[in-house]
């Protein structure tokens, strides 16, 4: 049942079972901000966090930046042709090295280099040069030339980051050890979405919006559609919302929606054509509306406790955008803008302190495995 803030802590765990209870995440794990400073590092320093597509960087030394918390990130392509992260950190003083570069405006440099003492690292990250003035005590009358130690390639390289892919899609692991594989984290969704030819696209349209809601909120908006009858009436109009489906895995789930007209194009599924939204935890998304030979993504980036940022992908074969795949990105966009005003009006209920904890409805077990991981994150 609904918990309300009666002045006690009338809040209880996230029910095990949704079949049993419906409890949802009690309400201050959306406004706390000591809940998101944890969620820093048990939940976006533990998992696997999208970083980026591949097809943004597709030559030797092409890269960009990704943020992650507190912490910066140069995702690289290396003379290999793989993909390789790095803390964008100095290994001499500890400075940053290059400036924030987007996905979408991609940089390129044949080295990383430190412009504070301009120490230089190959795109393996070893350290490959320093100036003179690190190889001699020339200022320095305490010490002879000849015992200056020679800084090591190796000890000194940038510290990379574990990485690994789906696909195209680029994903990073700030956890020195984490809990789970990418393949245990992505279960099924991963051989599924490798069966798509997603590597055949390139990025066209990149939208970054601002919310002021918390990213579980939005995630949970995400995660079910009881809510799109009433408020994305325009949508729902080409679908059977009757024949839906919501599948339920241990850190992803897909919500599949049935186009009431088959659609011809190359990213079939099924037999018969589905509009597919793919979860997988903690905070990215993979989106196929049916209605344009292209999908998107999105990546839900908390701020702080009570705003995100909603960086919203679309992929087609070509930058110049069809008739339908530009309807694509506007029925897309349409969506986002309606589902903006319902989380910030939740969010906005949570945070008066009226409710303890919330419940939730039979078909909303998507949202009980977001809260349910959520609270599995906070108790490690």
């Amino acid at each position: 049942m609904t918990r309300w803030n009666n002045g006690l802590d009338e809040a209880e765990r996230v029910s095990e079972d949704i079949t049993e209870e419906t409890n949802a995440l009690p309400a201050r794990y959306f406004t706390d901000p000591e809940v998101y400073e944890m969620e820093k590092e048990n939940v976006f320093g533990r998992y696997w966090i999208y970083a980026g597509h591949a097809n943004c960087i597709p030559d030797p030394g092409d890269y960009f930046t990704r943020t992650i918390g507190n912490r910066e990130l140069i995702v690289v392509r290396d003379r290999d042709g793989e993909v390789r992260a790095y803390y964008n950190v100095c290994a001499h003083r500890g400075s940053a090295m290059v400036e924030e570069t987007p996905m979408t405006e991609p940089e390129n440099a044949r080295r990383i280099r430190c412009p504070y003492h301009l120490w230089t690292y190959d795109l393996d990250g070893t350290l490959s040069s320093t100036p003179a003035s690190f190889e001699d005590a020339r200022l320095n009358p305490d010490l002879e030339d000849e015992n200056v130690a020679e800084l090591d390639p190796e000890r000194n390289a940038l510290l990379e980051v574990r990485s690994d892919r789906i696909g195209p899609f680029v994903f990073v692991t700030l956890h020195e050890e984490p809990p789970l594989s990418l393949d245990e984290q992505a279960g099924a969704m991963k051989d599924e979405l490798e069966g798509l030819p997603l590597g055949d696209y390139q990025l066209a349209r990149r939208y970054v919006s601002e919310v002021e809601c918390n990213w579980k909120v939005f995630g949970g908006n995400y995660s079910e559609c009881d809510h799109c009858q009433a408020n994305h009436q325009d949508w729902v109009e080409g679908l059977e919302l009757v024949d839906s489906e919501l599948e339920v895995d241990d850190y992803h789930w897909v919500l599949h929606y049935k186009h009431k007209e088959d659609v011809d194009d190359e990213m079939r599924i099924h037999e018969e054509h589905e509009a597919k939204f793919y979860y997988l935890w903690p905070n990215f998304t993979v989106n196929m509306y049916g209605t344009a030979n292209g999908y998107g993504t999105y990546i839900i980036d908390p701020i702080d406790e009570s705003r995100f940022q909603l960086v919203a992908d679309y992929y087609f074969k070509e930058a110049e955008l069809t008739d339908e795949e530009e309807e694509f990105v506007r029925t897309s966009r349409q969506l986002q803008e309606e589902d903006f005003e319902l989380v910030e009006r939740q969010q906005h209920g949570l945070s008066s302190g009226a409710l303890a904890q919330a419940q939730l409805g039979p078909n909303e077990h998507t949202v009980h495995r977001l809260h349910l991981l959520a609270q599995e994150a906070y108790e490690a």
